[in-house]
């Protein structure tokens, strides 16, 4: 049952899909208390309860002891601090005697003080002009399903773009994208896709390409496409102010940019130095900007990830006129402790200030709104602009799109990546852990940098992150420039790595169908132990294990210098260890604790009773996902009794999602694996 409480003049963000009548009723599930500019709800939590959701946050799978900010932030350093990240995710379930989700749609800033202030209470505080939906089920998975069908379908990229991704900001040109390339295929490793980073635009500017750098991109692109690689350029929401560029010009004569207060094109700065940004929540804008990326599609892309559309913002014209006036005021002054620490801060204040974001308007439906009464939906409606535009320039065909940025809602529109983090073990952790939140909130195609964005990477971290990403949806290995370099042939023997893609590879006939089934059906792919296991209380505290899909749980190794780990198992199940896609091992473990040893090398994960895994057996040709059209399958059950599987397969590129030719019900018996858990397809 959902019941909608609508307060004030909410905008509409876009991120519901089905009609819901109004509850007309003063009171809520929770104690709410409208003030003059905000609301504020109360809920009473009890010790046993979990509080899970929130998509995108640092911290763990349950949510209690921290307050979360929506209120998307372009901010690198994702420690446990934190209280913001790129994306704002304002839906949460309350596991306890009661099961019931919140969302609130309101695209400002939101506050969720889950237990921080008081360990009992959970407090939303939100602005004025909101709407509150209030989800309650039976089960955890029945308020998700449930929330699903509220916000509509979840984007689904083509199957190519489960492969495995290569990605570094820093490759400048065709002979570095050439060499990237060649030291994959030198070491039998797979790879997909290569990204192309802001290098590639002419000055930073969008929709453009480098001509020196690409002197015949079309032909390049399609190089590399005979090799079944895909390239993946970048676009940034800032659009130059230079004169002679297309996109700037077409933009001020059109009149679509944000605004200023005095009604000028807002000016900020990021890496081309003073841009505008075009209004997408502007219907008439955002059908614009989206057609531009046209261009790049007629010269055979068909991938993009939307960066900087939070949006960041390095500096505004106005705001650093006013900080170097006050810096230069400073000059020849004696700067006690006080007033250094005030000049340092003033100067870290230019980038991303609440208060531009509170200078600048958009034309919503021709009502004049303060950017920061929306500023969340500003990624959301970035990919939007660009998924619609898709749908004109070639309807029938996937394209790779993901974001930065995101809002409930910009899901049915792209997936995202979990931004800049670092090649720190706790980032690993973290990105095991924002996976089911992520999932909640119909975000499926998604993964984090693998071997950390920022700083040097090390073998056994890249090795490990690797283990876990190769479950991932979006598999991409991506690092920031003057860092280490992380392709996975830079650290020496590539056996190990080579291995584990493979893993990945052999692995896609599971995930891909898995993904589908949650994608079609409105269900999860990553889910905490609890979703699986409500009756077990030890289930509801894991978390750092995940069930994927309906047959496996993973249970990665995150810590270095670990040769293994401590692994809680719900029910008897089969722990399967692969060092190889040709060599595993097989052991059934009972239910309970164990320590399981795990090394470097090695990806192991568990198998539920009476269920199958299917796998491609791979040979050595497979060095794409289109490779594995031609691969055969295998079988890894563990079948005491007999076990059913809907495999789910069609041509990877269409949108013909629902012919009933891309499913097979598959049906075992324990006579099938008699000669132990494997199983060869005839």
């Amino acid at each position: 049952m959902i019941q909608k409480y609508v307060f004030g003049k909410p905008i509409e963000t876009g991120a519901v899909v089905q009609e819901i009548p109004e509850t007309k009723s003063e009171i809520l599930v929770m104690n709410q208390n409208v003030m003059e500019d905000k609301v504020v709800l109360f809920c009473k939590m009890e010790e046993e309860d979990i509080i899970y959701g929130l998509g995108e946050q640092v911290r763990g799978i349950n949510k209690r002891g921290f307050s979360y900010i929506s209120d998307a932030t372009d901010d690198p350093i994702h420690t446990e601090g934190k209280h913001s990240l790129y994306g704002a995710h304002n839906f949460l379930i309350v596991n306890g005697r009661k099961i019931f989700g919140i969302f609130v749609d309101n695209p400002g800033k939101v506050v969720f003080d889950v237990g921080e202030t008081s360990m009992e209470t959970l407090t939303i505080t939100t602005g004025k002009d909101c709407v509150i939906y209030i989800i309650e089920g039976e089960s955890l998975k029945e308020v998700v399903k449930q929330f699903r069908q509220l916000i509509g379908r979840s984007y689904i990229a083509p199957k190519w773009a489960f492969g495995y991704q290569q990605s570094r900001w820093g490759y400048e040109n065709e002979k570095d994208i050439r060499e990237v390339v060649s030291g994959y295929q030198e070491n039998g490793i797979p790879l997909e896709a290569v990204y192309l980073d802001i290098d590639y635009m002419e000055g930073y500017k969008d929709f453009t390409v480098d001509k020196e750098k690409f002197p015949k991109f079309s032909e390049f692109v399609e190089e590399l496409k005979e090799q079944q690689i895909h390239l993946v350029p970048i676009i940034d929401a800032g659009v130059k102010v230079e004169e002679g560029y297309s996109i700037y010009e077409e933009g001020i004569a059109n009149d679509y940019f944000c605004k200023d207060e005095e009604g000028e094109n807002f000016t900020a700065a990021v890496w081309p130095g003073k841009v505008h940004f075009p209004d997408v929540l502007n219907a008439k804008a955002r059908e614009w900007f989206g057609g531009k990326y046209r261009y790049l599609m007629e010269q055979g892309i068909d991938g993009f990830w939307n960066d900087m559309n939070e949006p960041a913002i390095f500096y505004s014209e106005k705001n650093l006129k006013k900080v170097i006036e006050e810096i230069s005021a400073m000059k020849d002054k004696n700067l006690d402790i006080h007033s250094f620490f005030y000049l340092k801060d003033l100067v870290c204040s230019l980038s991303n200030s609440s208060k531009d974001y509170a200078s600048f308007y958009h034309n919503m439906n021709g009502r004049k709104i303060c950017h920061k009464d929306v500023h969340n939906l500003y990624g959301f409606y970035m990919t939007k602009a660009a998924a619609k535009a898709f749908e004109k320039i070639d309807p029938e065909k996937r394209v790779l799109l993901f974001s930065r940025s995101s809002y409930i809602g910009m899901h049915r529109y792209g997936g995202i990546w979990t931004g800049d983090n670092h090649a720190w073990w706790q980032q690993l952790l973290m990105s095991i852990q924002q996976m089911p939140s992520l999932n909640m909130c119909g975000i499926l195609y998604t993964g984090s940098d693998i071997g950390g964005f920022g700083g040097d990477t090390t073998k056994d971290l890249l090795l490990r992150w690797l283990e876990f990403g190769i479950f991932t949806p979006l598999m991409r290995n991506h690092s920031a420039a003057g860092t280490r370099k992380q392709e996975v042939y830079q650290f020496g023997d590539t056996t190990d790595f080579r291995n584990i893609i493979r893993i990945r590879y052999a692995l896609i006939p599971y995930l891909y169908s898995e993904f589908m089934k949650a994608a079609l059906e409105d269900e999860m792919y990553f889910r905490p132990l609890a979703f699986d296991y409500p009756e077990d209380k030890q289930a509801k505290r894991v978390e750092d294990q995940l069930m994927v899909g309906e047959s496996i749980m993973i249970a990665p190794v995150y810590t270095q210098n670990a040769v293994g780990r401590y692994v809680y198992l719900p029910e008897e199940m089969l722990m399967v260890c692969m060092t190889s896609p040709e060599e595993k091992r097989f052991e059934v473990l009972e239910k309970g604790h164990h320590y399981i040893s795990v090394s470097l090398n090695e990806v192991v994960f568990f198998v539920k009773k009476n269920h199958v895994l299917l796998l491609a057996a791979l040979n050595e040709k497979v060095k794409t996902t289109a490779d594995l059209e031609q691969a055969s399958y295998e079988w890894i059950g563990y079948v005491p009794e007999k076990a059913e599987y809907l495999f789910y397969q069609d041509d990877g590129i269409s949108k013909k999602y629902l012919s009933k030719k891309n499913w097979k019900v598959c049906k075992f018996t324990k006579e099938d694996f008699s000669n132990g858990y494997l199983k060869k397809e005839n």
